[in-house]
C-alpha cells in the first residue's frame, strides 16, 4: 500500500512537496508501491528524485523539468504523459528505471535519459526529439513510431529492441549505439542516413548481409561528388595518395599522376587534359608545393579552365601556413579569392577525418545539394 503521507502532500501541489523534500531530504520515499494510485497533481518542476513510482498511473500526467534522478518508474503508466526536459540521468549513480514502463505517446522531448534502465519499457510514439540517450538501457524497448529527432544514442546499449515506423536520419551518434545482442528492424519502414553510420547500424542489429546489401541498393542514395585531379608536390605524396585511396572509398572519381599515368604518356600533356576533364583541382599546398613549377603549371592550368568555362575548378588545401605569406602571385589571388581548407594537423587521425569530411562535403555536386535541402 503506499505511504498515503507523501501522497497527501504530492497532491497539494510541486511547491509543498518540494518544500517537504527540502525538511526531510533524507526521508525514503515510497517505500511501498504506489500500484493501484493514480498520480492526477501536475509535478512540473518537482523533484522526485529517488521516489518508487513503481506500478503508479502516472497517464496524463505533466512531470515537465521534473528530476526524476533515480526513480523507480518500473511498470508505472506514462502513456500520453508529459516530460519534456525532465532529468532521468544517472547523476551520482542514481540510475532511473523504467523496467518494462508503459510510456506510450510520452512527451519525452529534450529530457535527460543518459545511462537510464528503459529496458522492455513501451516508448512507442513517444516524442524524444533531442533527447539525451547516452548510454541508455534500451534492451527490448519498443520505440515504433517514436520521434527520436536530434536525439543522442551514443552508447546505449541495444539487444531485442524495436526499431520500426522511424526516422533515424538525423539521431546522433548512431555508429556508436552499443549492439548487445540482434534488435528487430523493418528496413522498408525505418528511414536512415545516407552514409557509412546506417551500415554500421545495420550491421549491428544482426542484419543479414544480403538484406543489407539489397537496401543499399534500392533504397540508399548514392551520393553525388564533383570528380577531382589532386595536384601536389611529390614531398606531399603520403597524403597525395591517403587523399586519394579515402576519396575512391567514398566514391569520388579522383586522379592523380603516379597513379594513373599510362606507360608512355607524355607527362605535361597527360596532366593537362586530366584537368581538362575533371570537374576540380584539387591543390595541396605546402611550402614544397609552393616552389614546385610543375603545381605552378597546373594552378595557371586550372585557372584558364574557369575563364573559359566560367565556373569554378580549383579547391585549394593548405598543409601548413606557408601559402598564407607567400608572395608568388597565383599564391596571393588564391588567398584573395578562394577560401583554403585546413589540413595542416592532417597526421592527427582526428583531425584528419575532420577536414576530409569538410572536404567531402564540399566535393558534393550542386545536384546533390538540391536533394539534400530538399530532403530537409
Amino acid at each position: 500500500m503506499a505511504n498515503q503521507e507523501h501522497l497527501d502532500v504530492l497532491k497539494q501541489g510541486v511547491a509543498e512537496w518540494n518544500e517537504w523534500r527540502k525538511q526531510y531530504p533524507k526521508r525514503r520515499i515510497g517505500t511501498n508501491r504506489w500500484g493501484a494510485y493514480e498520480i492526477s497533481a501536475n509535478l512540473d518542476d518537482a523533484d522526485l528524485s529517488g521516489v518508487n513510482l513503481s506500478g503508479a498511473n502516472l497517464s496524463c500526467t505533466s512531470m515537465n523539468r521534473a528530476n526524476l534522478s533515480g526513480a523507480d518508474l518500473s511498470g508505472a503508466d506514462l502513456s500520453h504523459a508529459h516530460l519534456s526536459h525532465a532529468n532521468m540521468s544517472s547523476e551520482n549513480a542514481k540510475q532511473s528505471f523504467l523496467f518494462n514502463a508503459d510510456a506510450l505517446y510520452t512527451d519525452l522531448s529534450g529530457a535527460n535519459l543518459s545511462y537510464a534502465f528503459l529496458k522492455y519499457a513501451d516508448l512507442s510514439g513517444a516524442h524524444l526529439r533531442n533527447a539525451n540517450l547516452r548510454g541508455a538501457d534500451l534492451g527490448g524497448t519498443d520505440l515504433r513510431r517514436a520521434n527520436l529527432m536530434g536525439a543522442d544514442l551514443s552508447g546505449a546499449k541495444v539487444y531485442h529492441t524495436i526499431f520500426a515506423d522511424l526516422d533515424l536520419r538525423r539521431v546522433k551518434g548512431l555508429a556508436q549505439v552499443f549492439h548487445r545482442g540482434p534488435s528487430l528492424v523493418t528496413l522498408y519502414t525505418v528511414q536512415l542516413p545516407q552514409d557509412g553510420s546506417a551500415l554500421h547500424f545495420l550491421r549491428g542489429t544482426g542484419m543479414p548481409e544480403e538484406w543489407i546489401s539489397f537496401w543499399r541498393s534500392t533504397m540508399m542514395h548514392p551520393i553525388q561528388y564533383h570528380s577531382c585531379f589532386i595536384s601536389y608536390s611529390s614531398k606531399d605524396e603520403a597524403l597525395a595518395r591517403r587523399l586519394h585511396a579515402d576519396l575512391q572509398d567514398q566514391g569520388v572519381r579522383c586522379w592523380f599522376a603516379p597513379e594513373d599515368l599510362k606507360i608512355g604518356d607524355k607527362i605535361r600533356a597527360r596532366i593537362d587534359e586530366a584537368i581538362h576533364l575533371q570537374d576540380k583541382l584539387l591543390l595541396l599546398l605546402s611550402e614544397q608545393a609552393l616552389a614546385s613549377n610543375w603545381v605552378e603549371a597546373e594552378v595557371e592550368a586550372a585557372l584558364e579552365k574557369e575563364m573559359d568555362q566560367q565556373r569554378e575548378v580549383l579547391f585549394p588545401v593548405r598543409l601548413d601556413e606557408s601559402v598564407m605569406q607567400a608572395s608568388q602571385a597565383w599564391a596571393k589571388q588564391l588567398r584573395r579569392t578562394r577560401h583554403i581548407g585546413d589540413f595542416t594537423r592532417w597526421t592527427d587521425p582526428q583531425e584528419y577525418q575532420r577536414a576530409f569530411e569538410r572536404l567531402l562535403h564540399d566535393l558534393k555536386t550542386e545536384a546533390e545539394r538540391k536533394y539534400e535541402n530538399h530532403q530537409t
